[in-house]
């Protein structure tokens, strides 16, 4: 009689921009728990940098960067995660530490709805944590805040040593009309009891219908699709910088350039839109497949030439709304092509399109003097959209790296690891609303010793 294996239990991470999730992470990470666990980290910033803030352990951390795990890259999550269960060696638990822009809600589904997580993985439950400092002024503007509270398990209410009692009591009342049923610890630096975190025991999947009665329905990878009817021969597929610095497209052959045909054909396409893709420079020719193309979008006009074979229907699937990029075909002639019709799709997740992330990266050593008169004028100035800036720099004379955290105003920073023989560079990130890029890192030059 063959064994039944015990799923995984799985610890979705969440919270707000500058919470505190990576320092409960470290605790995690450094606690004698006696389990093996393995980590999966998701940065909504341009450049990786929490991968260098985590403490060294024996544990396996797992990077998504420039994206939202809820959205631009859930697909690399299910990747992860298949590849982590299909290893010899297993896992007694796994943490997501999600971007502080991410709705938990998409996370969360993937276990639900997803036949291979379902076997060998469960949900353990949705840890959230909240600054008690910031947050309040994030609840009403930011739609995932009020997510990250909603769907939690466990609302850890921290940094109370920034705050009065007062403000204190009328932050986790307010809390509790949002989240009457999660069970609520008040913390200074994550310093919750582990347990809380990787032993929540259970994620109530009633209350999340109550919250979303949408929650196990199926998401769409991507946001619309568009149906031509093309002649053979080459085409050039047009794009402008959109939101984001890539999107996924896909384009396959259809019997008829009809909406019911397209009904039969969206299933094969889910399936082979969440496989892995490839990234394609500018200017490359493309051919219809089955698998998406990552494109490269960041230029103001992005020109891909695209070769289609045989003549008949297709249809181009998109990761986000032609609008958003001025998708389209053009012809030989050079006309724009329509579509026969476009069919949208409501990914049931959009951020705020002001809102977005800023990398700097430069390879010279920083005068710590300098550094420190801009980033407090720069906060001083802009520190209401800034919501979370952080890097890892390399000041003149010092052995180790700098680690600077900042939330808003509020910043710090402390020494790190030393370089070694690692090559030195400095890594800043901003993200926040209406960021300018240009004056960002002409502020970060002014710095150079």
């Amino acid at each position: 009689m063959s064994q039944v294996m015990e799923k995984v239990p799985v610890t979705v991470l969440t919270g707000f921009l500058g919470a505190g999730k990576t320092t409960l992470l470290n605790r995690i990470l450094s606690e004698n728990h006696g389990l093996r666990i393995a980590v999966i980290e998701n940065e909504f910033g341009e450049i990786g940098i929490d991968n260098q803030i985590v403490v060294n352990a024996e544990e396996e951390i797992f990077e998504m960067n420039n994206g939202c795990i809820c959205c631009t890259v859930r697909g690399d999550l299910i990747r992860i995660l298949g590849q982590l269960m299909r290893r010899k060696e297993r896992f007694d638990h796994i943490v997501i530490e999600t971007t502080g822009l991410a709705d938990p809600a998409p996370v969360a589904q993937t276990f639900f709805v997803d036949d291979e997580m379902k076997e060998a993985l469960r949900l353990d439950g949705i840890v959230t944590l909240v600054d008690a400092c910031h947050l309040p002024q994030h609840l009403d503007a930011d739609a995932e805040a009020l997510a990250q509270v909603a769907f939690a398990d466990v609302i850890v209410i921290n940094k109370t040593d920034l705050v009065s009692n007062e403000e204190l009591e009328a932050l986790e009342s307010r809390l509790r009309s949002i989240n009457a049923v999660a069970r609520f610890e008040r913390a200074a630096h994550a310093d919750i009891p582990i347990e809380l975190a990787i032993r929540v025991g259970g994620f109530d999947l009633d209350r999340a219908l109550a919250i979303k009665p949408t929650f196990l329905m199926p998401e769409w990878p991507f946001e619309a699709t568009s149906v031509y009817q093309l002649a053979a021969g080459r085409y050039e597929l047009v794009l402008l910088a959109g939101p984001d610095p890539t999107i996924d497209v896909l384009l396959e052959a259809l019997p008829a350039a009809t909406e019911a045909v397209l009904d039969e054909a969206e299933e094969l396409a889910i399936v082979r839109f969440t496989d892995d893709s490839e990234g394609v420079i500018p200017g490359a020719t493309l051919t219809p497949r089955n698998t998406p193309w990552t494109l490269d979008v960041q230029a103001a006009r992005n020109v891909y030439l695209l070769d289609v074979p045989v003549a008949g229907a297709y249809a181009l699937y998109s990761q986000h709304g032609p609008d958003e990029f001025s998708l389209g075909l053009i012809d030989a002639a050079g006309g724009r092509i329509e579509p026969i019709f476009v069919r949208a799709y409501d990914p049931d997740h959009e951020h705020d399109e002001s809102v977005g992330s800023v990398g700097l990266e430069i390879d010279e050593p920083l005068d710590a003097k300098l550094l420190n008169q801009w980033m407090g004028r720069l906060l001083r100035e802009r520190g209401v959209d800034i919501f979370r800036s952080k890097g890892v720099l390399n000041i003149e004379g010092q052995d180790r790296r700098f680690v600077y955290q900042a939330v808003h105003m509020l910043f710090e920073g402390r020494p790190g690891e030393p370089w070694g023989e690692q090559a030195r560079k400095s890594q800043l990130v901003f993200i926040g609303r209406n960021l300018d890029r240009q004056a960002l890192m002409e502020g970060f030059l002014g710095c150079l010793a």
